[in-house]
């Protein structure tokens, strides 16, 4: 049935005694919206659905997550990213008045960061009490002087707003610290886009790229010649918005680094990388600043960085935004907002802000008393690392004698705040449109000429019409943000002008950690592939009413090893722990690994929780199964992945895990004493029956077998091919310079490859299979000190010791 504008009677009821963005007061529709719902009034709802699909289905594709902390397990679940629809629109005439009020509220909070870490004047003439700096956790003593440099300490800044029943759009809060949601924006925006290309091109929406390239060129102008020397400071995987670091990193062709990547020698702030340390000019923070030196700032930190306080007092590295720049975060400073705007520009600012009483006064105190019903309570300062709790908790329920004692007792770090009363959004929800509380961050970006408004922005919508908080914690939702134009968007693009000329460089030197990861993924990809085998093995000889016998106890050994309890009917369980290990891996690399190749492990770890979900006890069919996806990713790793360092890490885990582990289950299998059976068993494990009947003319024997498996260099399943192809990887990394002494790492390898090369296959047996195991372990470990960070041993679970 097609969509008839008669419906939005209902719609009208809902939003009712509001103010709408969509309706006037009057019901009509406000004239920006009147073109998206000209064409949605056109589509079938099976129409307007397959385009909500499509939104649904590049943002699966693309792996856009959020995670949501307090689960049922007690830990962090990744949800599918909640975009609603259609988009918020914003009449053009009342975004070009807003753009202007935001950027006199970016000049404003600069000036007073500036003065907070400067002279002080506003503390110094009474405008603003000297506890708000002092109480305040985000005020770092160590940079109290940074304000003085003269160079801005906040660069990229995001303003939340809400738009009053007055129709005003209010400031209920500004992030300073690390804001979040530009990313998002711009999936919202590509997703939106699929679902409606026509209507987009039509009301000619405003690009987002220009305003993303601008601010690259802003950070370029900082660091100077020299851009690689530009990295996006993340606090790692487990924060809810990381899949946002590692896509914004991606999209602006920054370098993606954890604390742990970065070393301060001197006064200089350096990239641990596989090639040496490297100068590090200017980081886009997205870690809180308590966290960024355990030196001088919370000694708890595990995710920063010793020394980085002194690179940035010595200049060497600049801080987008400057560590202490989440003061301005403090709802506190809200109640003070139109005196220190007189004092900082002279005048009052133009964007209103929520009337904000901070009980730390007396007057104030009184005042939030006697109106308590009306107010909402919140910390006045952002809580720090050291002291986490919040001062308003549980204030709401109590009676008026206890929050008397309570005010007087701590008062300055309580706020009360009048409770906004939010516009509503449409969004389709059940197949019709609903009014849904929505708020709007706006981004801002600074460069030489002043600060710039990114044209749209991040909604977010409550997930019911009646809710006082929006969350995406709290199963809130996001909607895109358009601004419409009266001529058309030109295209732009990050990449860079068609008309220069370029010359083709190498990436450059890849971060230690980086290194790590990937080589731990193609270890765990292919442990998980050694124990799917296995289990497909023990599967079929054992289907069927099959007896176990003494080669079906040897391969239930083998996965036990693995973690993989074959007997006990749980072993989908144990398969799950390793797809997970290499999923997991593959997430803490995002910015440099392809989405279908992650996405590819995502859907593994699906189909083993879906088999394990339904009871599902046909191993073979299983297994088959996670064998063709983890054959797909081999595929994409091949033909996808661009062949330079990093591949090459990922090439030495794999072919240093299958090799190892072929030589393991060899030695258990079919050395020395092979029950019945076992030739054939470690044909089919390594795939290589076919190739055995056209390569022997007999009957199959030990040597045979032993000498396809483990000696044939032109078998891509036997031991000596892969050590061949970790020898050719390894020796294209870093460091590895023809002509020069060899280190241990290749020495090592180069003997293991000559043995293998020089031996017969009836001198093959249990413990020379031992030894080639051992001596892979042994150069895992050498590879893991010549250039990574950690020590496997310490960091990553390893069922076989090395």
């Amino acid at each position: 049935m097609p969509f008839d504008p008669a419906q939005f009677s209902h719609y009208a009821r809902l939003a009712a005694g509001g103010r709408d963005e969509m309706l006037a007061t009057s019901g009509a529709i406000r004239p920006h919206y009147a073109p998206l719902l000209s064409t949605l009034s056109r589509l079938t709802r099976g129409e307007r659905e397959a385009r909500f699909a499509s939104a649904r289905q590049y943002l699966s594709e693309a792996g856009v997550f959020h995670q949501v902390y307090g689960s049922a397990e007690g830990g962090e679940e990744r949800h599918e990213w909640p975009l609603g629809h259609p988009p918020l629109i914003v009449d053009p005439s009342e975004w070009a008045s807003l753009t202007a009020g935001l950027v006199q509220r970016a000049d404003f909070l600069e000036r007073v960061l500036a003065d907070f870490y400067g002279e002080r004047r506003l503390i110094r003439d009474g405008v603003v009490p000297g506890a708000l700096l002092g109480q305040n956790p985000e005020f770092l003593r160590p940079l109290a002087d940074q304000g003085l440099s003269g160079e801005p300490l906040i660069r990229f800044i995001a303003i939340d707003l809400g738009r009053g029943p007055d129709g005003r759009w209010w400031v209920l809060g500004d992030r300073t610290q690390a804001p979040s949601g530009a990313g998002f924006a711009l999936e919202n925006r590509v997703a939106t886009s699929k679902a409606f290309p026509d209507i987009s091109r039509d009301m000619n929406v405003e690009r987002l790229a220009p305003f993303f390239r601008r601010f690259r060129e802003a950070l370029y102008a900082v660091a100077g010649p020299d851009i690689s020397r530009i990295g996006l400071l993340t606090p790692g995987p487990h924060n809810e918005t990381y899949y946002e670091h590692a896509y914004l990193a991606r999209y602006l062709g920054l370098l993606l680094l954890e604390g742990g990547d970065l070393v301060v020698h001197g006064d200089r702030a350096e990239v641990r990388t596989v090639d040496g340390f490297r100068p590090i000019r200017v980081l886009w923070r997205r870690l809180d600043a308590d966290f960024a030196d355990p030196l001088e700032l919370f000694g708890g930190s595990r995710i920063g960085t010793p020394g980085l306080l002194r690179a940035i007092r010595s200049g060497a590295l600049t801080m987008v935004n400057a560590l202490g720049s989440g003061i301005l975060e403090a709802p506190a400073l809200l109640g003070f907002q139109s005196a220190m705007a007189k004092a900082m520009l002279g005048t009052e600012l133009s964007l209103p802000t929520i009337a904000t009483w901070w009980c730390g006064q007396e007057k104030a105190r009184a005042y939030v008393l006697d109106h308590r019903e009306r107010l909402q309570f919140s910390a006045a300062f952002p809580a720090g690392a050291a002291a986490p709790s919040n001062a308003a908790d549980g204030i709401a329920s109590l009676s008026r004698t206890a929050l008397e004692a309570r005010l007087r007792q701590q008062g300055l770090a309580i706020v009360g705040q009048e409770i906004a009363a939010l516009s509503t959004a449409p969004v389709f929800s059940g197949g019709g449109l609903e009014p849904r509380p929505v708020t709007l961050r706006v981004f801002l970006a600074r460069d030489e000429e002043g600060w710039h408004v990114m044209p749209g922005g991040f909604a977010r919508v409550a997930d019911s019409r009646d809710a006082r908080v929006i969350s995406m914690q709290r199963g809130g939702g996001s909607i895109d943000v358009w601004i419409p134009s009266d001529s058309p968007s030109r295209p732009v693009t990050l990449l860079g002008s068609g008309q220069r000329r370029f010359s083709r460089r190498l990436p450059g030197a890849l971060p230690a950690r980086a290194a790590d990861n990937l080589y731990w993924l193609g270890r765990y990809t292919e442990r998980c592939e050694v124990a799917t085998r296995l289990l497909r093995l023990y599967g079929a000889r054992t289907g069927e009413g099959g007896k176990a016998g003494e080669l079906e106890a040897r391969t239930a050994a083998l996965l036990a090893g693995l973690g993989v309890d074959a007997p006990s009917g749980e072993a989908a369980r144990g398969l799950l722990a390793l797809a997970r290990q290499a999923a997991d891996t593959a997430s803490r690399i995002r910015d440099r690994f392809s989405p279908d190749g992650w996405r590819t492990l995502t859907d593994i770890v699906g189909l083993i929780m879906e088999a394990i979900a339904d009871g599902e006890d046909d191993l073979v069919g299983l297994t088959s199964q996670i064998l063709t996806h983890l054959s797909g990713f081999a595929g994409l790793v091949q033909e996808n992945m661009y062949q330079f360092t990093g591949w090459r890490f990922m090439q030495c885990g794999r072919s240093l895990e299958r090799a190892r582990m072929s030589a393991t289950i060899a030695s258990s299998l079919v050395a020395d004493e092979p029950p019945e059976g076992a030739l054939e068993a470690l044909l089919v494990f390594s795939d290589s029956s076919v190739t055995y009947r056209r390569r022997y003319s007999v009957d199959l024997s030990s040597e045979t077998v032993i000498d396809l498996t483990i000696l044939d260099p032109l078998n891509p399943r036997s031991v000596a091919f892969q050590v061949n192809a970790l020898f050719e990887a390894l020796s294209a990394l870093p460091g590895m310079t023809t002509g020069e002494t060899p280190d241990m790492v290749f020495r090592r390898l180069a003997r293991l490859r000559v043995r293998l090369q020089t031996a017969d296959a009836d001198e093959i047996s249990a413990a020379f299979l031992t030894r080639i195991a051992d001596d892979l372990g042994a150069i895992s470990d050498l590879l893991t000190r010549r250039y990574l960070l950690s020590s496997p041993k310490a960091e990553r679970p390893d069922q076989y010791p090395e």
